[in-house]
């Protein structure tokens, strides 16, 4: 198989059909619904599935949820309503802030930062990251965090446990959200649409129970860059199409490059199509002016995530 710099470009009207179609059935025959209700939160992935939604279904079957909460950047909600008069679907915004401090996200998030860095409080924010390009040397990523003030940033590796608090923590964002998409779902017998591409889905970038909760999953086997074109076809507002991608997560704005998956999408997808098509590495780097020690440590890195993550795709363990 040849293996090019347009090996991943698709049919996006084709595309479209194939998924509005099958969405249509999996909605109204599978699941024995009549509608869809979708998270939006400004970025790509929601958003071209809010579009396939309203197109699949019409605009006035579909309700988009923004979910905004006390750490969450401004701009998603703007970009959530631009979304919404764009493909006419009606949106619901629910503020879930005072339901995470209840669950004590906040406080048990910040309790692990203070663990790192006993100077933090109200006046910093903060991120976690991996330090390097996956392509540049043969490593486990480890990650760090940097709290941020007026007064500048401040770095540290961030230890296991803390490092796991602070995510246990910030997966309580994830898990509400799709608590809160079940109770507009059921009250209308509508169906949760999953929003996660392939990159998050078979990488591992998702909360399990969290945004991997849901009822059908239209752009899980599609790469990033495949969704960026579906966007485009679709007629998704080019200020959402041209924002960088973010966890919306953590307080200080990160990207989901800089927080898990360490390269840009374009190189990555590339890469991992030719992992997957057994395009040698010494090939995959020619086309993508790499080094072939560079596309072995892309494929690895890949597969590695692949592999860790697996847990989060199995479904719960039955005694046999």
């Amino acid at each position: 198989m040849s293996f090019t710099k347009d090996s991943l470009k698709i049919d996006a009207a084709a595309v479209t059909e194939q998924i509005c179609e099958q969405m249509r059935s999996q909605i109204r025959k599978d699941l024995k619904k009549t509608g869809a209700i979708v998270g939006i939160s400004g970025g790509i992935d929601s958003s071209v599935c809010a579009a396939l939604a309203s197109r699949a279904l019409g605009p006035k079957r579909v309700v988009g949820i923004m979910m905004p909460e006390t750490d969450s950047s401004p701009e998603s909600e703007k970009l959530a309503r631009e979304l919404s008069e764009t493909f006419g679907f009606e949106t619901v915004l629910e503020n879930i802030s005072g339901g995470l401090s209840g669950l004590g996200c906040y406080e048990r998030r910040d309790e692990a930062v203070k663990s790192v860095f006993p100077e933090f409080d109200k006046s910093y924010t903060s991120k976690i990251t991996i330090p390097s390009n996956i392509l540049e040397k043969d490593s486990f990523n480890f990650f760090q965090l940097t709290i941020e003030n007026k007064d500048g940033a401040k770095t540290k590796r961030l230890p296991l446990e803390a490092y796991l608090q602070i995510v246990a923590a910030s997966n309580l964002k994830q898990r509400l959200r799709m608590t809160t998409l079940y109770y507009h779902a059921e009250k209308r017998n509508w169906a949760v649409v999953g929003t996660g591409n392939k990159d998050e889905h078979m990488q591992g970038f998702f909360v399990k129970y969290g945004d991997g909760g849901a009822d059908l999953k239209p752009i899980a086997h599609l790469y990033k860059i495949q969704v960026y074109q579906l966007a485009e076809y679709l007629g998704v507002p080019q200020s959402i199409i041209g924002r960088v991608p973010t966890t919306d997560t953590y307080s200080a704005e990160v990207t989901q490059e800089e927080f898990f998956f360490g390269l840009d999408f374009y190189n990555m997808d590339m890469l991992w199509h030719a992992m997957e098509t057994g395009v040698p590495a010494a090939d995959a780097a020619k086309v993508l002016g790499l080094t072939t020690e560079q596309a072995e440590r892309g494929y690895a890195n890949i597969q590695r995530k692949i592999t860790a993550t697996e847990y989060l795709r199995m479904p719960p363990i039955e005694i046999e």
